[in-house]
Formats: C-alpha cells, sequence, structure tokens
C-alpha cells in the first residue's frame, strides 16, 4: 500500500513534523512513503487512489483536509497525532506513544466513520456557533502558543462573562428550540475542545450531537460543565445545558454569526449540517464511545 505523509510542521510545538514520524515509520516497515503538505495538493493529489494511505501528521484541520482527499478518491486515512488538541485521534483511541501510532498503522486494521457535512465543507469533531468560536478565531495568540490544548479554555475563560448571547433557532428531525444562547456545538465525534466529552457520543453512530448552552452566570456555567464530567452523562434539558442528537441540524439567526468547523473559521449563519454515517476509513482498533450509557 503507497503511503502519503501529510505533513503540517506548524502543528502542535512543531517537533513532530515528517523527519520525526519518518524514522518511526521505517522502524515499522513501511518505507514506500512520499512527503506532501496540503497546501501543495494540486502537484500530488491526482495521484492518490483507493488503495493509498494518507497519513496526516497534524493537528485536526490537517486530519479534516486529509479526510477530505480520503472520501474523494476512497484512500484510508492514518492519524498521526501533531497538534494541540489531537479531538479526533481520541474517538479511535490512537496511541501517544510515536512508536505504538507507526505500529499501529503498519497493522492496518479498519475502521468506518461517520463524516459531517456542511455545505461545501466536511467536518470530523465539531462546528461551533457563538462561544467557542473564540478559540479558533484566535488561533495564533500568545496564549495557545503557552498553553497548548489548555489554551481553550483559558479562552472561553476569559471571554465568557463578556458574552451575553445570542439568539437562535436550533432545527434537528424531531423538534425546533427557539431562545438566547451563549455556545451551540454541532459535533460529529465524540470529542472536541482539547479532550471534552460529548456524553453518549461515538464517532460512528450516524449521529450529530447538538449541545446548547445557555447564558448564565460564571460560577452556574462552571458547575454545569463539572457535573457533566463527574456524571458522564448530559440531561437532555436542563435550566443551562440542552443537548440532543439527530442525522441533520440547522441553525437560523437574525443576524449573521461566525462559524468554524475542526478548528477553522468557515463562513457565517446560517448553518446546516447533515451526517453521512461510515462515509470514512480510517485506519484505528476501535471507535470509542464517550461517557456512559444511557
Amino acid at each position: 500500500m503507497p503511503h502519503w505523509l501529510v505533513d503540517s510542521p506548524g502543528s502542535g510545538d512543531g517537533t513532530r513534523n515528517a523527519d520525526f514520524w519518518l524514522g518511526h515509520l521505517r522502524a515499522q516497515g513501511i518505507t514506500d512513503v512520499e512527503v506532501c503538505h496540503l497546501d501543495e495538493q494540486d502537484q500530488w493529489r491526482d495521484r492518490v487512489s483507493k488503495d493509498d494511505c494518507l497519513m496526516a501528521a497534524g493537528g485536526d484541520g490537517t486530519v479534516n483536509g486529509a479526510a477530505e482527499i480520503c472520501i474523494d478518491t476512497g484512500a484510508v486515512l492514518a492519524v498521526l497525532p501533531s497538534g494541540t488538541a489531537n479531538d479526533f485521534a481520541r474517538n479511535l483511541n490512537i496511541p501517544a506513544e510515536p512508536e505504538q501510532v507507526a505500529r499501529l498503522v503498519a497493522d492496518g486494521p479498519i475502521q468506518h466513520i461517520d463524516v459531517a457535512v456542511a455545505g461545501d465543507r466536511i467536518f470530523l469533531n465539531v462546528a461551533h456557533i457563538g462561544l467557542g468560536t473564540l478559540p479558533a478565531r484566535e488561533a495564533d495568540s500568545p496564549t495557545k502558543k503557552w498553553l497548548g490544548k489548555f489554551s481553550y479554555v483559558a479562552t472561553l475563560v476569559r471571554q465568557i462573562g463578556e458574552q451575553r448571547g445570542f439568539h437562535a433557532e436550533i432545527q434537528t428531525d424531531k423538534s425546533a428550540m427557539k431562545g438566547r444562547w451563549l455556545s451551540v456545538a454541532v459535533a460529529s465525534g465524540a470529542f472536541f475542545g482539547g479532550g471534552h466529552e460529548i456524553p453518549q457520543a461515538s464517532a460512528n453512530d450516524g449521529q450529530l450531537n447538538i449541545i446548547a448552552v445557555k447564558p448564565r452566570p460564571l460560577p452556574q456555567l462552571l458547575f454545569a460543565f463539572l457535573m457533566v464530567r463527574l456524571n458522564g452523562e448530559t440531561p437532555r434539558r436542563t435550566s443551562t445545558v440542552v443537548q440532543v442528537t439527530s442525522p441533520v441540524c440547522q441553525v437560523l439567526t437574525p443576524k449573521s454569526k461566525p462559524v468554524t468547523v475542526d478548528g477553522d473559521e468557515a463562513g457565517t449563519t446560517p448553518f446546516e449540517a447533515v451526517c453521512k454515517k461510515g462515509a470514512l476509513r480510517v485506519i484505528g482498533r476501535e471507535v470509542v464511545k464517550a461517557g456512559r450509557a444511557v
């Protein structure tokens, strides 16, 4: 199987670059590797076939770009975690140790993963509207460089007191919810924001998880999030957090609001997403189900 190493030298702290991964891959017998970059894909994309493996060495943005090519060509995606959050890798319980990652790629077990489609873009982790867009929109800030994955939390805590929320209608296949929201997250996988779990979610259940947070005083918000982490489940409707599942989702706002998908800016509302079950082949031994079963 031909292997493509999609390198993103600026991801994470910059140490897990192409040279880093090539050494570990060679140690596992993977020597047919061609190094490439997403911003130069017009030079190599048409040579990728369904028998190939694209290894994404970067963060979730790099994984997203490589996944799009895999869907178009039928190639298999392999994740070499190298970014700040690496949330998609958590969905597959990809090991942190590079030797084990390379061994996994060499063994090549295949899982079928859902993909969310929003307009002409896909996302594997989460789309945000409202407060949740701020970490991505401040991606180059010193906070991210200093705190790594904890920058997501730091950015939200710093800004949360300044946010009054926004009016929106959230439509799914079964319901429509109108109100003022602090943040709306539409997730395909089970993790976002540097490892925060979405209770009862998995990346192969054929569902989008819509998590909407209402404007509340900071202590009340922190208490709600703490209870989610401790209990491993989110109440379907509370005074603070609403979680619903649906294969489709639409968010309508009176005024345009920025949207981010998998950590990148992706236009403004109205926003619409559809879950494509099992649309992506990816190397992994399991698909993680977060939280406790209901």
